[in-house]
């Protein structure tokens, strides 16, 4: 009866006192915290100071009706679930508790473990609501994360993308780092009928060659040296959902085979085990290279057919320049707390003129740089462009001057004075906004600045 360590509550509201604390001494058994009030005016000030998960609320009270305090108990926590207790039971109590918000019904005298079973649904009622809004809010979050991907120049991507929806074939996604990869078999994924089941993504250049098959597939307690309990892998993990297999040209060859025969038979064996298991896997993958170029040599030719069913292109954010302001003001839209905020006419051409080598991820850096930067003034993330390594004019300079060129060193020491500058020389700030821990900050400042 816990959650997030909080132990669940229960407040009685009973003006006799001797029935109040039997119940408290029974229920005081189970792991949670009880509280008493006589009144209704100490039942509202009790649940006005702390979260209360279950009330027992009595029909008569000196100074109210039982059912007339339901709409005033839920205004503090509308989840509150209210177990009507009363001697006087009928029909017409019961049904005005109800309407009023009650969650049970029960009538005096009753058996404690009648009660107790009462307390007991009402609590994994209340779970399965909040793990409901918690599934809800995150399905929430990604598709409002997934949302910034498709704009004017994708018109035919977002087709693609209902058409790899509203199936359950493979789906190889390309385009360079930043593009929105992993965004967009995200948005597959909450699209698909698979929404309420595991999405898992895995970065296969991020896992050494000799672990790969392991964290693919699981192993048996002792199939090598150090699998001291079996594990699953990532595909038992995901099923009933979808599973993104990032940068799919970098797994080994002799992983290859394995993998295509779990995506055509949908059988998992276990490095060590003697049995296969079946998973229900949707596989999408993705890739920053050019897999046809490795065809036949460290790419198999059936693993690359078999993945690309559905094939999906997603063009660097320099070929898509007149999307750009859309994508500012949604993603600033995100950084406010949902409100809008424009930038200025000049500020969209300018980052429209910008090449953009780290695409849309680059893109939201800046303007999340600039929203913490320069608060108080007309955001200018052209600004932070040109004031560090992200310099629009580097290529003009390497062909027209190149002592123009800055060491990268020297780069990063101005833009880390810059930094500290705006913010006042707090270092906590600065390093955030960097994106870096305050001790790397701490110590780059020491080398590059003292």
């Amino acid at each position: 009866m816990k959650e997030h360590g909080r132990k669940k509550t229960l407040l009685i509201i009973d003006d006799d006192v001797i029935y109040a604390e039997a119940v408290k001494d029974f229920l005081d058994k189970e792991p949670l915290d009880v509280f008493m009030s006589f009144t209704a005016k100490e039942g509202l000030s009790v649940c006005a100071s702390q979260t209360i998960d279950v009330v027992l609320l009595d029909q008569q009270l000196p100074d109210a009706e039982g059912h007339t305090l339901c709409h005033e108990l839920l205004k503090y926590n509308e989840q509150t679930k209210i177990i009507f207790a009363t001697a006087y039971p009928s029909f017409e109590n019961a049904v005005i508790a109800i309407k009023q918000g009650a969650y049970d019904y029960l009538s005096k005298p009753f058996e404690l473990e009648a009660l107790r079973l009462a307390v007991e649904q009402a609590l994994r009622t209340l779970e399965l609501e909040r793990f409901e809004q918690l599934q809800d809010y995150r399905r929430t979050r990604e598709s409002e994360e997934t949302n910034f991907i498709g704009g004017v120049g994708l018109t035919e991507i977002m087709k693609m993308k209902d058409l790899a929806a509203a199936s359950d074939s493979p789906v190889l996604i390309t385009g360079e780092t930043g593009t929105g990869k992993t965004m967009l078999a995200k948005t597959i994924h909450y699209l698909s009928a698979r929404n309420k089941a595991p999405f898992i993504c895995i970065n296969c250049a991020a896992l050494p060659e000799s672990l790969i098959e392991a964290e693919l597939f699981g192993y048996e307690k002792g199939a090598f040296t150090g699998a001291a309990v079996a594990r699953k892998g990532i595909f038992e993990m995901a099923d009933g959902g979808t599973l993104l297999l990032d940068e799919i040209g970098e797994i080994p060859s002799h992983v290859q085979a394995k993998l295509l025969s779990v995506i055509d038979d949908k059988l998992v064996r276990k490095i060590g085990g003697s049995s296969a298991r079946y998973v229900n896997v949707r596989v999408i993958a993705a890739t920053g290279s050019d897999l046809s170029m490795t065809i036949g040599k460290t790419f198999r030719r059936d693993l690359f057919y078999r993945l690309s069913v559905i094939q999906i292109h997603l063009p660097p954010l320099r070929e898509r320049r007149n999307d750009i302001p859309a994508l500012c003001n949604y993603l600033l839209g995100t950084l406010n707390g949902n409100k809008e905020k424009a930038l200025h006419r000049d500020e969209y051409e300018r980052l429209m003129s910008y090449d953009w080598p780290g695409n849309v991820r680059e893109l939201k850096n800046i303007l999340e740089r600039a929203v913490m930067l320069q608060r108080g003034s007309d955001l200018k993330p052209s600004q932070l462009l040109e004031q560090a390594i992200y310099r629009p004019r580097l290529i003009e300079e390497k062909s027209n001057n190149p002592q123009a060129i800055l060491p990268l060193g020297e780069v990063e020491a101005r833009h880390i004075r810059y930094t500290l500058e705006q913010l006042d020389n707090n270092y906590t700030r600065s390093a955030k906004a960097l994106g870096i821990s305050l001790s790397t900050l701490k110590r780059k400042v020491k080398n590059k600045l003292s």
